[in-house]
């Protein structure tokens, strides 16, 4: 089967590599139509052929209009001419939804996964917009059961036309590095990612206070708030971008990473940690129970300290306990969350809309 798996913008890259690479080691005949612009140049996926046909030119200012402009004429290009040797047309994502419908692939079943199932302050006319893209797709990939019913529920899709096939680990983050701090000898939490309100680290904050443990707590990432008030006893921040062996680092020295959102669909941060086989102690909202469910991480109310004081002081104090969610960890990263499960899912799909 040849398969285009065409990311327009580079949003998604380690999801795209690892995706392309899995549907070549299943056997597909795997295009990554990208752009090198986004995150500069695209790597070779083992067994993929990489093109870079969107955003060829980027002058050092006004890129983002630069992209726009090139967006519609690169779509019609990409629809008029190499989308011809394709069986399966799926993108990862399409940047301009009142426009991008329109400029489609005909000859092909056309998928479109649903990374940011809808936006989280949509601009006028948004999710009309998404709606119809949406429905323009054969199909429209969905990473839990959650991102399914709201798309179901709040934008009324049909619901055949919507398919849940997990997000898979993020591989080929475990290399050589240093944390960004000395490793105690002591269980460490990690708190790591992008620092926004909504995700919670003044929950966290208040939490950590009230309980009673003997551990650190690490809160690793580039600030997108107000952080004047991100510290505490036996905290450590490196409130910056960390280099690919500082985020390793700060992953293997985790005992247990914390993810404290107030709301979500899903996470980078958490496919992070199911690939080092970390336990996790996640909030109820998105799709985060059923990474829960697997026995990966034990879950809380969002937004409530107490709960998560509790939680962190019960988890701490049960070394064996865990060792058994590590365990189940590693496990989901293997099985339904591994990319070889993942691509023969998204392959029984595309031989299903060539019917």
């Amino acid at each position: 089967m040849r398969v285009h798996l065409v990311d327009p913008a580079a949003y998604t890259p380690p999801y795209d590599r690892a995706l392309a690479s899995a549907l070549a080691r299943a056997g597909a005949e795997v295009s990554l139509i990208t752009s090198a612009f986004t995150y500069g140049d695209v790597p070779d996926a083992p067994g993929v052929d990489v093109i870079e046909a969107f955003y060829r030119w980027a002058p050092a200012r006004g890129r983002r209009f630069a992209r726009l402009a090139q967006h519609g004429p690169d779509m019609l290009r990409y629809r008029i001419r190499p989308a011809h040797p394709a069986d399966v047309v799926h993108f990862q994502w399409l940047p301009v939804q009142q426009v991008d419908g329109w400029l489609l692939p005909r000859r092909h079943p056309r998928l479109l996964t649903a990374h940011d199932v809808l936006p989280r302050e949509p601009k006028p006319g948004q999710l009309k917009a998404q709606r119809r893209l949406y429905e323009r797709m054969d199909a429209v990939v969905v990473h839990s059961e959650h991102g399914a019913a709201r798309l179901r529920d709040e934008l009324g899709l049909d619901p055949a036309l919507v398919h849940v096939i997990r997000h898979g680990t993020l591989t080929g983050l475990d290399v050589p590095g240093e944390a960004p701090f000395a490793v105690p000898d002591r269980p460490v939490v990690l708190m790591f990612g992008l620092l926004r309100p909504y995700k919670g680290v003044d929950v966290l904050l208040e939490a950590w206070e009230r309980a009673n443990v003997d551990a650190e707590l690490w809160i690793v990432g580039m600030p997108r708030m107000d952080v004047t008030a991100v510290h505490g006893r036996n905290v450590r921040t490196a409130l910056r971008f960390v280099s690919a062996g500082e985020l390793a680092g700060a992953f293997r020295a985790a005992s247990l990473v914390v993810l404290p959102y107030r709301e979500i669909d899903q996470s980078g941060v958490l496919f992070t940690a199911l690939a080092f086989g970390k336990p996790m102690l996640l909030t109820n909202v998105g799709g985060f129970p059923e990474v829960a469910a697997t026995g990966a991480a034990a879950i809380v109310a969002p937004g409530d300290p107490d709960a998560l004081a509790t939680e962190l002081e019960a988890l701490l104090g049960d070394p064996a306990r865990l060792e058994r969610m590590a365990a189940a960890s590693r496990a989901a990263a293997e099985g339904e969350y591994g990319w070889d499960d993942i691509a023969q899912r998204t392959l029984a799909l595309y031989a299903s809309l060539r019917r």
